[in-house]
């Protein structure tokens, strides 16, 4: 930049990795699965990146229960469903309080990405998304410099790719990061939102332009092995007394990025305004819709049901997983205990006094879900493996 002045910019948020500590893990077995709990990380202001060591479905047959949790609102427009196949699925059951797996966290990150003011490598305006590659290398993508960087395990800079602009392996606004087991990336763009894929090494391979075309980002899903992306769209009621629930269509493209079929439609959770405000927000503990799909497996759930459902990579309904979340029932001191927590991080530090997003966030005019949320959200590991997050409760 020369001899002028350095323009501002902020740090990346905090992000942690872990080896074994975000999320429960259910196997896929016929057998108990073992579950890690952990209280998540929540960072409210940005800081270096860190890492940690170590539907509608129409189905041949289906459960009852899973019908009911997965039907699509009534006044939804028609769409191509994907016949699925249930007829081979497998039950699978868990008891997390009779685990005896646990998972630790170390005090301090063995690595940190950002804290060099001099390297512009290290400087970030928004992360869009990370994720660790198989030789234990970390890839980063930021939305200023429209740039995917690439930093070994000890945090030093190796690569960066991608650049602002509307040609190859460009970007207009880097949104997402999808990584395979081959260590293949998927970085979303928009608008209109598309994929640009590169090696490891750097190489961009190609560009995946949705069809039809998408103006905003994916929500949610993954990409297969096989090449065929899951994306996730969401279709909002727009009530503003919080009556209507949102939908999440779940729909599969081909490597091309043609549309096949949607796989899901998921209620997604309800939202509206309080009196005398403009700002939409969702009920207190609200539960949410799950996605995620990577090498061969994708699930699909939601936080409403401790209960998961588990497809293949030929759409077929492989297995369904459960498990016991007892008392998860919201009480007014629940309630409370959220509001004292709220209001203590909102006015530590300089800020003494509540903004007006605050006061909208702690009216009492806000609805409060019934029960916790089952979880948070739903991962795939990259030997199959499905990690659940705990929902975390005041």
């Amino acid at each position: 930049m020369g001899g002028g002045m350095r323009r501002p910019r902020n740090k990346c948020m905090s992000c942690m990795l872990y080896s074994a500590a975000v999320f429960a893990l259910l196997r896929n077995a016929a057998v108990g699965m073992p579950v890690c709990q952990r209280r998540p990380f929540i960072s409210p202001r940005p800081k270096p990146l860190r890492m940690m060591p170590a539907s509608e479905f129409r189905p041949v047959t289906l459960v009852a229960a899973l019908a009911l949790l997965f039907s699509a609102c009534a006044r939804q427009a028609p769409v191509e469903s994907i016949a699925i196949d249930s007829s081979p699925a497998s039950i699978v059951t868990s008891d997390p309080a009779s685990s005896d797996a646990t998972c630790t966290i170390s005090d301090e990150p063995v690595v940190i990405i950002g804290d060099d003011e001099k390297d512009d490598s290290q400087w970030f305006s928004q992360v869009r998304g990370i994720a660790r590659l198989s030789d234990g290398s970390i890839a980063a993508v930021d939305r200023a410099s429209a740039q995917v960087r690439i930093y070994d395990d000890a945090g030093r800079h190796i690569r960066s790719m991608g650049s602002r602009g509307e040609g190859p392996g460009e970007f207009s606004d880097a949104f997402i990061l999808w990584i395979t087991p081959g260590d293949t990336l998927w970085v979303g763009d928009y608008r209109p939102y598309r994929y640009n894929v590169f090696t490891a090494q750097g190489e961009f391979v190609r560009r995946v332009n949705l069809s039809p075309e998408w103006l905003n980002p994916s929500r949610a899903g993954g990409v297969l092995d096989n090449g065929y992306t899951v994306n996730a769209r969401e279709e909002s009621a727009y009530q503003d007394d919080f009556s209507t629930t949102d939908t999440m269509f779940v729909d599969l493209h081909d490597p091309r990025g043609r549309y096949v079929g949607n796989l899901a439609k998921i209620p997604d959770g309800a939202s509206g305004q309080v009196s005398g405000d403009v700002m939409w927000l969702s009920p207190l503990f609200e539960s949410r819709a799950e996605v995620d799909a990577l090498g061969s497996t994708i699930v699909l759930g939601h936080g409403s049901a401790p209960e998961l459902r588990v497809l293949d990579d030929a759409f077929n309904l492989r297995m369904i997983i459960r498990w016991l979340d007892p008392a998860r029932k919201v009480s007014g001191a629940d309630v409370r205990a959220w509001r004292e927590n709220y209001i203590a991080r909102a006015t530590s530090g300089t800020n003494s006094e509540l903004s007006p997003f605050d006061n909208t966030r702690l009216s009492q005019e806000r609805p409060v879900a019934d029960e916790f949320p089952a979880m948070s959200s739903v991962r795939i590991g990259r030997d199959g493996s499905i990690w659940v997050r705990q929902y975390d409760r005041p």
